[in-house]
């Protein structure tokens, strides 16, 4: 039985103690036998490119979130579109909308988005979706500004409104540790989703499912998703396994 965790942060500092040692195991012990370490700024787009050229089961994404505004200048927007064209960087993520962490700058966040989904889509690539408190704005501007190749709405909020129109405009759809948490209600939004529309992800290093919650995330936790997922849409943890393995592969090109 092999996993595809779909969403970490292997660029992300917290790995930087032990990440090679992390993903050695991951992939000799744990069969989790590829993983998209994805991008969300300038910096960490590259770094994420430099780990997956580096690593044969490893795929980048390059983006700049909403949480990294500051990064929103037509010299990265630049370097965003180089990255995506190397062969090894499967989406342009994860880029979205997050009025949570930032009201003040929502016009702002909205043109990045939409200049980013023009990059996506003249490089032929998917998007990875970073959606907080945002739902509707989101959705407008997938409806006026199409993806030709869609994407994931990564980690994504446990909102039935926002899957359904995510699954209307065609999008799969991402769930991480928190759909394990005890008060998450994860199920109804679980079971909107249909099984050839669904990924798994950790998020790593955050967001670690229980009942590990409060240590530091990593890839082998999926296993936990997708056994929450398997526990909900009422089949095993191999069928999970199996079909999120080829959602994931579908959506990136792999």
């Amino acid at each position: 039985m092999e996993f595809f965790d779909s969403h970490a942060h292997y660029n992300d500092e917290k790995f930087d103690i032990d990440r090679k040692a992390i993903l050695d195991k991951l992939y000799n012990e744990e069969q989790i036998t590829r993983i998209t370490c994805v991008g969300y700024n300038i910096k960490e787009s590259k770094f994420a490119l430099k780990l997956a050229q580096e690593n044969s089961f490893l795929f980048a994404t390059a983006g700049i979130s909403p949480n990294d505004i500051e990064d929103f200048t037509e010299i990265n927007l630049k370097e965003i579109e180089n990255i995506g064209k190397d062969p090894k960087c499967v989406a342009i993520g994860e880029i979205g909308l997050d009025y949570y962490w930032n009201k003040e700058n929502k016009e702002l966040q909205k043109e990045l988005f939409i200049k980013q989904i023009e990059i996506a889509n003249c490089l032929d690539l998917p998007i990875v979706i970073h959606t907080r408190d945002a739902a509707v704005d989101t959705i407008k501007i997938l409806e006026e500004h199409p993806v030709k190749n869609k994407g994931i709405f990564h980690c994504c909020p446990l909102n039935q409104e926002l899957i359904k129109n995510a699954l209307r405009l065609g999008f799969y759809v991402s769930f991480s540790g928190n759909i394990t948490f005890k008060n998450a209600k994860s199920e109804p939004a679980v079971s909107l989703v249909p099984l050839d529309r669904l990924l798994i992800e950790t998020d790593s290093p955050y967001l670690t499912p229980e009942p590990f919650r409060g240590t530091r995330n990593d890839s082998s936790k999926v296993k936990l998703v997708a056994q929450k997922v398997a526990d909900i849409k009422g089949i095993s943890l191999e069928e999970v396994a199996k079909i999120t393995y080829q959602n994931a592969n579908t959506i990136f090109k792999i």
